[in-house]
């Protein structure tokens, strides 16, 4: 713990004297936009943000070279990246990335640190960076992974930093929770039922929270991808200034033309998300398994389908984990699970859902629960963060959705999804894929275009 606290103030220090007066590197910056995204293949809306920032780049500067730090080294080629942006997410790129393969991702592993894993990453995101920088230095760094602790060193090269956060690394709500000694999956129970164990880590969070402040206010332009996010960053940065919302692209236009009728033979339920542990796939296993057990013997038993992609062995794992907890539940014959699908078949299963599950608490936004939406699927989403504060609202005073938090308020929503008349889902259908429109790919653009602008021409032009 000691030397963690050595290394973390030498980072304070080394940031402070960056934030107030830059050092310029003895690099060559070449001109170019470097994205920093260890994980190409993650699957998830951090990607697509990644793919759709390198085309808003692309077409606002087109003679800017783009380029990709990625520890994909095994198959992440200029040629690959472009088309897995179109396969997965409909992005069509102006041009291949360039990409500089990175060999250290071990350091940002969470495995790598079983202890102290928030400090761990942040700090081994730093030796990450620095391979990066060392193998190609732009001008322009820009982080779309929420990778802070990389801010300071990217200063320290020289370069303008622009970051796209989608979370906080550590937020005031992780505090209350340890403080009100709540089990959650960042707060595990030998923790939370110690009093001495909860004041620790509250000191821990306290520490990593200004340390977080200070690399984070290195940022030349933080945009971030939600009002509540926007709230705590503003909160611990300490930067308003800097810090500019700009709502993550979500893929309504592709989704808006599939029809709003849905089969009424058996009803699709649909769950989207990554084989991560906060997404709380459990909770939706054992809400689906209450609906089922309450449903009217009258109705056709609806299916639900868990689609999600593995990023490594933990995923892979969890996802297996999952397959058991459906026969443990008795559900195993209703439930259909999909792993890395491609965007073209994830449309055409949101094609015949008529509701759309989502349940990690504090989501910072949600793309999924609008792309359920503009689908014309209802969502049932996690009654916190960016669902509750910025998509699922009444849309001209028709509701779009439901909140819910707990497995019964799940189950409560599956059921009047699925014993709605024809005519009133489609109205509610129809209202939450208006609403959608609010957070189209194309006012992603305009937004992300009109956030660099003033940083980008600064210098290029």
């Amino acid at each position: 713990m000691l030397i963690i606290i050595i290394v973390t103030l030498a980072t304070v220090i080394f940031a402070g004297i960056l934030c107030f007066g830059p050092i310029s590197g003895r690099w060559r910056r070449k001109r170019a936009v470097a994205f920093f995204h260890p994980y190409t293949n993650d699957g998830g809306g951090g990607e697509r943000v990644l793919w759709c920032a390198v085309r808003a780049i692309q077409e606002e500067i087109p003679d800017l070279d783009c380029y990709v730090y990625t520890g994909d080294y095994h198959d992440a080629t200029p040629q690959s990246l472009m088309a897995r942006a179109v396969d997965r997410f409909g992005v069509k790129l102006l041009s291949a990335p360039k990409v500089v393969h990175l060999y250290k991702r071990k350091w940002i592993e969470e495995t790598t640190y079983p202890r102290f894993t928030m400090i761990g990453q942040s700090l081994g995101s730093t030796l990450l960076a620095w391979e990066a920088l060392c193998k190609l230095t732009p001008l322009y760094y820009f982080d779309t992974s929420g990778y802070a602790f990389t801010y300071p060193l990217a200063r320290l090269f020289g370069c303008k930093v622009i970051c796209y956060t989608h979370y906080p690394t550590i937020s005031m709500d992780m505090l209350s929770r340890v403080r009100q000694h709540t089990l959650m999956y960042n707060n595990n129970a030998s923790i939370a039922k110690s009093v001495w164990l909860s004041r620790c880590k509250i000191v821990y969070y306290t520490f990593f929270s200004c340390l977080y402040g200070i690399v984070g206010s290195c940022a030349h332009l933080a945009m971030v991808n939600s009002s509540w996010t926007q709230s705590h960053i503003e909160k611990i940065w300490r930067v308003p200034d800097r810090i500019k919302r700009v709502y993550p692209p979500c893929d309504t236009s592709g989704l808006q033309v599939l029809p709003l009728e849905r089969s009424a033979e058996i009803p699709v339920l649909i769950s989207v998300a990554q084989f991560r542990p906060e997404k709380a796939h459990v909770l939706q296993l054992e809400a689906f398994s209450a609906a089922i057990k309450r449903l009217d013997p009258s109705l056709p038993k609806p299916k639900f389908q868990v689609v999600g992609s593995c990023r490594n062995k933990s995923d892979e794992e969890r996802l297996e984990m999952l397959k058991k907890k459906a026969i443990e539940l008795n559900v195993n014959e209703h439930v259909e699970f999909y792993k890395n699908v491609t965007y073209r078949d994830l449309v055409g299963l949101l094609a015949g859902a008529v509701a759309g599950i989502h349940s990690m608490t504090d989501e910072h936004f949600g793309i999924v629960v609008v792309e359920y939406m503009a689908a014309g699927a209802i969502p049932i989403a996690h009654n916190s963060a960016g669902p509750k504060m910025d998509i699922v609202l009444d849309e001209d005073g028709q509701q779009t959705g439901f909140l819910a938090c707990t497995v019964e308020e799940y189950a409560d929503a599956m059921l009047r999804i699925v014993r709605m008349s024809e005519m009133e889902r489609l109205k509610m259908a129809a209202a939450a894929r208006r609403r959608a429109r609010r957070f189209s790919e194309q006012k992603f653009y305009d937004d992300f275009k009109a956030a660099v602008h003033p940083i980008l021409y600064h210098i290029s032009r």
